[in-house]
């Protein structure tokens, strides 16, 4: 039973374990509010990477300004009550002998409520911290430690390719663990734009709608908008990329799914190990039981009756293994799930996969009966007088 308890609780463990990520991802993504409309400059068909190599978001200018403004006036976009341009680039952050990495966000000032962000001390950036193009700079809480330790960063000044911005604030999210929202620093984007970039144009626009439910009118709104902006007739033309909170769950979902199912496939690998084991123990069975079988035999048995019978055992035997692999499945998940919480720092929920107790029962049982039959049916055919004559 051994190689059938393995390949069960391998597939539990494995589904387990899928469907515990995929709740603790599908929370993470819905805590930043299910009303967020993203907007990416680029073409839908042309995936992560354009032709040349570079991701497109970053090298499209099809986000501009004049988009920002017209999204913002009711009378385009009536259900929008946030739009928040953003420019985002990795460089590092140093204070006196300390530098880090860091990926930085030039952002409008509703950033904060947009993303979930909480202060930890200090203050955020105001709108007229953006239009004055203000040196000033938050922190995530985690690149705040790494830069100054204990010490109180409030007021201090530190540098990005030498330019000077001042600490005002230190931000933390509950998405960190996930996203690494700690480890990211943000500064108004008419900064970023024009002192550390050079450009004009933005990276990622986020619409936030009135309620969820808003949601679908308010995408439209912005396709109509963005459309006219752009001078697109064809929607297949669209130079931008529109995705929702329902996107990101389906492609998350789906990308997870494929894995999870990909591994219980290499999983069930030992499933058929277990099952050409269980078929020569069967084998074995029923060639030391071969008096048993004549007796039997001899004494009005039918071939159906013998077959029934090894057929059952074989059944019998993958079955309680696949229930033993179900139980050591499921403790193994627990135990895995508290230890990937320590791990990470996130929070992994325990998650008994019922698909995967069924695929279980199901499978174990099955393999009892294709690994079974071909033993169990020698046994039925084998004449009982020879059989009473075996030694």
């Amino acid at each position: 039973m051994l190689g059938v308890i393995i390949g069960i609780g391998s597939i539990i463990v494995i589904m387990s374990i899928g469907d515990s990520a995929q709740y603790l991802v599908v929370e993470q993504i819905q805590s930043f509010g299910s009303k967020n409309v993203y907007i990416n400059p680029g073409k839908a068909s042309d995936g992560l990477f354009s032709q040349s190599g570079q991701t497109s978001a970053t090298l499209s200018t099809s986000l501009t300004l004049q988009d920002v403004e017209r999204l913002k006036r009711s009378v385009d976009v009536p259900d929008a009550v946030v739009v928040n341009p953003s420019v985002t680039l990795s460089e590092s952050i140093s204070y006196e002998s300390e530098t880090k990495s860091a990926t930085i966000m030039g952002s409008g000032a509703e950033v904060f409520s947009i993303y979930n962000l909480s202060m930890q001390t200090g203050e955020r950036f105001s709108k007229e911290d953006v239009d004055a193009r203000a040196s000033v700079i938050v922190l995530g809480k985690n690149i705040a430690s790494k830069l100054f330790g204990p010490q109180d960063p409030i007021g201090q000044k530190v540098k990005i390719r030498d330019q000077k911005f001042k600490v005002i604030g230190i931000f933390s999210s509950k998405n960190s663990a996930m996203f690494g929202i700690d480890d990211m620093a943000t500064i108004p984007y008419t900064t970023a734009q024009q002192t550390l970039l050079g450009i004009r144009h933005f990276h990622e626009v986020v619409v936030q709608a009135r309620d969820e439910s808003a949601v679908p009118r308010m995408v439209e709104d912005v396709k109509r908008v963005l459309r006219d902006s752009h001078n697109i007739d064809n929607p297949d033309d669209d130079d931008f990329i529109i995705t929702t909170q329902e996107d990101m769950i389906k492609s998350v979902n789906n990308i997870l799914g494929a894995i999870t199912v990909f591994l219980s496939f290499v999983a069930a690998i030992s499933l058929v190990v277990g099952g050409i084991g269980v078929m020569n123990v069967m084998f074995v069975s029923v060639t030391e039981r071969t008096r048993e079988i004549g007796l039997r035999k001899a004494l009005g048995a039918t071939d159906k009756t013998i077959l029934t019978q090894f057929l059952l055992e074989a059944v019998v035997l993958t079955g309680v293994g696949g229930i033993i692999g179900i139980l050591g499945g499921i403790i193994l998940s627990y135990l895995l799930t508290i230890v990937a919480s320590l791990v990470t720092t996130s929070s992994f929920p325990f998650v008994v996969s019922l698909p995967g107790i069924v695929l279980g029962l199901s499978v174990s049982c099955g393999a009892g009966i294709v690994f079974g039959v071909v033993p169990a049916y020698r046994a039925s055919k084998k004449s009982p007088m020879e059989a009473l004559r075996y030694e």
